[in-house]
């Protein structure tokens, strides 16, 4: 399946360390043909880290995808009937969103685009990053994987013997998993050993 002409909104949440993982991924998007719209959480907004500032990562992402961030729950709003989206990533997904978006809770521009997504009956695409995976998180990841209309980028244990709880998405399988999900299917396999990657 090609990506060309097929609009995605892009949601990140608040895992800084995954970003220079995840904006390669962004780009490899926009080199297939895919209108890519952003979406960033107040966190990503607004927040600098020992991985770099919310200005720099924001200029990076508008670069990728020459369209306008939306960044507020407003914004978001016209991306369910107005203006549908084909799929709807978030990629890195907080356990905090991931909670959020198991629960019905709407309180960000990123989660506002899944829910008008899964509304309209497309496609959202999840890249966990979280420590809390194999936590109190777990049952709402379990949730969220048997939720329809919902697909998983492979993920597994980045550092099971220091981090043993925390799971994180294998972000190079991020198209993969959009072409798979445009299809209504779960790419394959979704548990992998993601700490073998390096």
């Amino acid at each position: 399946m090609t990506l060309k002409g097929k609009h995605i909104g892009f949601g990140l949440t608040g895992s800084h360390c995954t970003y220079s993982a995840v904006l390669p991924e962004m780009k490899k998007l926009v080199d297939a043909g895919a209108k890519v719209t952003p979406f960033v959480t107040h966190v990503v907004k607004t927040t600098d880290t020992k991985f770099g500032d919310s200005a720099d990562w924001l200029a990076q992402i508008k670069q990728i995808t020459n369209e306008e961030i939306v960044d507020t729950i407003v914004k978001a709003e016209p991306f369910g009937p107005k203006t549908p989206l084909d799929c709807m990533v978030i990629a890195p997904l907080t356990g905090n969103s991931a909670s959020k978006l198991a629960n019905a809770l709407t309180d960000s521009p990123v989660l506002m685009a899944a829910k008008a997504t899964l509304r309209n009956l497309k496609p959202v695409v999840l890249g966990i990053s979280t420590n809390d995976a194999l936590g109190l998180n777990g049952m709402n990841i379990m949730k969220l994987m048997a939720t329809k209309n919902i697909y998983f980028i492979p993920y597994g244990q980045d550092d099971p013997f220091k981090k043993p709880n925390s799971l994180v998405a294998r972000m190079s399988s991020l198209q993969d998993t959009i072409e798979a999900a445009l299809k209504g299917k779960q790419v394959q396999p979704v548990l992998v050993e993601r700490y073998k990657d390096s």
